[in-house]
């Protein structure tokens, strides 16, 4: 096998989640092909309870596990490279990616979901992201549709996807709570020095920590930047803060990077600008990248809760 086989399944009830899960890790296990489990507790608990204790299963942290994409990719394709280096011909993985039905922002998991069709192609990899109808939001049903070539069934089919399709998954990223109040700063076509001089100004006297204060500030800086460099005009920046937390956006008119996975890998293009954009994905606390009503924006926040 060569190349990324992406699959996911909808289930319903725990009893069709074994009957999905339990025949693809026992498959693996048969063909003697390294079998990952990179599943949230729940899911982790009913498998290991099927398949037994058989050491052939490696249990891996869950996507939720990471604080950001950009670290499960990393991690992940770690670990891939080095069963593909060791000789692996196919290596299958079943795990949860987070969304709101476990507490977590869906748009930039839904980047993830797209960015790995291009991320782990380059392995012997047969990828399988089950999904729990009961507690998954339809918008992220309907990018999951968008992003996964075929489908499992617990009648043990697997299909390929009529709905999977190419470009970045079609939900709006969702305005920060802090937006709801007036920004501390907006500021039209800035220089990056501008930003920079401002952010930190704006961010004396809360309690975020010395490295958190430094990210926002690059991270305000590397996206203005961007916006300037590669989007249209006008370029608005504006920040929001409480007493623990800031949020910073960045608008322009353009269309934004084509590349889905802009801001999730690190590149050596750095006059494209996606090498700064990888630091801050790697940084704040949440990302997002999207068509809003003012054009083109980027997301970032930093400290408290997201």
């Amino acid at each position: 096998m060569t190349g990324f086989y992406h699959e996911t399944a909808l289930y319903g009830s725990d009893d069709d989640f074994l009957a999905i899960a339990v025949p693809f890790v026992e498959g693996g296990l048969r063909e003697g092909q390294p079998t990952l489990v990179a599943c949230a507790d729940k899911n982790t608990s009913l498998l290991r309870a099927a398949v037994g204790d058989d050491d052939a299963v490696t249990y891996l942290p869950g996507a939720d596990q990471y604080a950001r994409p950009a670290d499960a990719i990393a991690g992940y394709r770690d670990i891939f490279g080095k069963l593909a280096n060791a000789g692996a011909t196919r290596i299958r993985t079943i795990g949860d990616v987070p969304h709101p039905g476990v507490g977590v922002r869906w748009d930039w998991w839904g980047r993830y979901e797209n960015a790995v069709n291009q991320a782990f192609a380059e392995f012997p990899l047969w990828g399988l992201c089950p999904y729990d109808t009961r507690i998954t939001p339809p918008e992220v049903l309907a990018d999951v549709a968008r992003t996964h070539e075929y489908l499992a069934t617990a009648s043990g089919e697997h299909l390929p996807n009529p709905d999977f399709g190419t470009g970045l998954p079609l939900s709006s990223p969702v305005p920060d709570t802090l937006e709801q109040g007036a920004p501390r700063v907006s500021l039209v076509d800035p220089t990056p020095a501008a930003v920079r001089e401002a952010v930190s100004a704006a961010i004396t006297g809360t309690t975020l920590t010395e490295d958190s204060a430094h990210d926002i500030v690059y991270a305000a800086s590397e996206i203005v930047t961007n916006g300037l460099s590669h989007g249209v005009a006008p370029v608005r920046f504006r920040l929001w803060a409480d007493d623990s937390r800031v949020v910073v956006t960045v608008s322009d008119q353009g269309s934004g990077p084509s590349d889905p996975l802009a801001g999730l890998m690190p590149t050596t293009a750095t006059r494209s600008a996606g090498l700064g954009l990888w630091i801050l994905h790697r940084t704040c606390d949440y990302v997002s990248m999207g068509r809003e009503e003012d054009g083109f924006t980027v997301r970032v926040s930093v400290g408290g809760h997201t």
